[in-house]
């Protein structure tokens, strides 16, 4: 574990249809936010979620065509390929409190989004492939 000082902190309102990790990704790249942490409530017109196959090492994707809730976004931004990299679950719920989740990936629609983007001074966390697991995980 590394000690890490928040610093910089951005809230504010999504994009009606933009893409839920695309619009978190360029606060990123716009404030050179190479450190942090996401979180995010709303809604979303459908979703795109990967879930990772722990025995294939290998994500599998699927979409949930449909108006969701967004009980909780939570997520981490560090560096993959040079990159600022946002890494963010999601859970989602339906009209009938059905609740859904996995790893956010492009193609989540936002209808209506609020989220917090928090900046942190600390060592550079890159992302590097890990043998055992297969996963891009900080090294």
């Amino acid at each position: 574990m590394h000690q890490v000082t928040p610093t910089r902190t951005f809230m504010g309102g999504l994009d009606h249809n933009d893409d839920l990790l695309a619009a978190l990704t360029k606060i990123c790249q716009n404030e050179n936010i190479k450190l942090g942490k996401v979180e995010a409530i709303g809604a979303v017109k459908k979703a795109a979620l990967g879930y990772y196959n722990q025995d294939k090492k290998e994500y599998s994707y699927f979409t949930i065509d449909r108006h969701l809730e967004i009980l909780n976004l939570t997520g981490n931004i560090s560096i993959k390929d040079g990159k600022p990299f946002v890494h963010a679950h999601v859970t989602l719920a339906d009209d009938q409190g059905n609740s859904f989740g996995g790893h956010l990936i492009p193609g989540t629609i936002i209808f209506a989004c609020e989220a917090i983007v928090q900046a942190f001074d600390g060592p550079e966390f890159k992302r590097e492939v890990e043998p055992v697991t297969g996963l891009p995980l900080w090294e």
